[in-house]
């Protein structure tokens, strides 16, 4: 009797929660129609090509098309771990990636504090819009700038160091000069966006927090440790996870445009692997697999840091 009594109330819940569902779409169906379009473009460019993770699976061929392939299990991820070439892009990823994690994740912190010292407000709304203007900047185009600037005949950089009295360098065949080259470019393009974030995280500090810091004799940098850095912790967190989750993303396009056979040994990245075996080579399979790896470590890589964070106590993202 107790059983049948909790299973009706079951049902009956569940039946007030379809009716409450249902009201609540009719109430905010114009709020719905305009979330619809995102939600169509993400099922139709994310979820549904996922149904090409079996190329992975596959000795793909072309002419019998994706289904029609041969299955192979896991043997394009053996092949793809027992390549020569693996553990070098495996380290190339992880090496640019940390170092942009490093240096690009403090820089726009640290200069969202700068900007909130800033008084002037046209000056301020000023500097704001030069920093974030190399975002919108493509690849294709600020390569070229470093390039420009890095050329050993004419650019800037070298004809520095030649009134210097020093030999002028070709930074980009160098394997010593390569990944601080691509890591500097991307701070340089993305500090300034990243900034937006932790602006907002900072305008929403209690002003309180920094009189009382004030009447205890706190100079500006000690506010900024001992005030706004804690307050805006729990954004930098949600940042930080967010950013592990593209540990294995160094970036394709800038990689792809800056790099040349000569830095291989340092620069060549699962992307560009993929790209150069997959698509040049007609490879699919393999390069899918090299896709497919990627994604599961990013997968792991977020779940674990969120639920390392969670166990200090901070929220994570879910």
């Amino acid at each position: 009797m107790k059983v049948e009594t909790t299973f009706a109330s079951k049902q009956m819940s569940r039946h007030h929660q379809g009716i409450r569902l249902a009201k609540n779409l009719i109430r905010d169906k114009y709020l719905y129609l305009l979330l619809a379009p995102g939600l169509i473009y993400l099922l139709i460019f994310r979820y549904l090509p996922m149904y090409g993770i079996i190329i992975a699976f596959k000795d793909y061929n072309i002419l019998l098309g994706m289904d029609a392939s041969p299955w192979v299990g896991f043997e394009q991820f053996t092949r793809l771990f027992r390549s020569p070439d693996f553990v070098e892009i495996l380290r190339n990823t992880i090496l640019i990636s940390l170092y942009k994690l490093f240096f690009g994740f403090s820089v726009p912190i640290i200069l969202s504090l700068l900007l909130n010292e800033l008084k002037n407000g046209l000056f301020k709304r000023f500097t704001q819009s030069i920093i974030y203007l190399p975002h919108f900047v493509s690849w294709v185009i600020l390569s070229g700038i470093v390039m420009a600037f890095l050329n050993p005949v004419d650019g800037t950089v070298n004809f520095a160091i030649k009134q210097f009295g020093g030999q002028p360098i070709d930074f980009l065949i160098d394997t010593n000069y390569f990944r601080s080259i691509l890591v500097s470019s991307s701070v340089f393009k993305e500090a300034g966006w990243g900034t937006i974030i932790y602006l907002a995280a900072i305008s929403g500090v209690n002003a309180d927090l920094y009189e009382a810091s004030r009447v205890d004799g706190a100079g500006k940098l000690k506010q900024a440790w001992h005030v706004t850095l804690p307050s805006i912790r729990p954004v930098i967190i949600i940042m930080m996870v967010l950013s592990l989750a593209n540990i294995l993303e160094a970036d394709f396009q800038q990689v792809y445009l800056l790099y040349n056979p000569l830095v291989y040994s340092v620069a060549d990245i699962i992307d560009t692997y993929v790209y150069r075996v997959g698509i040049q080579e007609a490879n699919y399979s393999l390069g899918a697999a090299a896709g497919v790896f990627k994604s599961a470590v990013a997968m792991l890589f977020i779940v674990s840091a969120n639920r390392i964070v969670k166990k200090f106590g901070q929220d994570g993202l879910w």
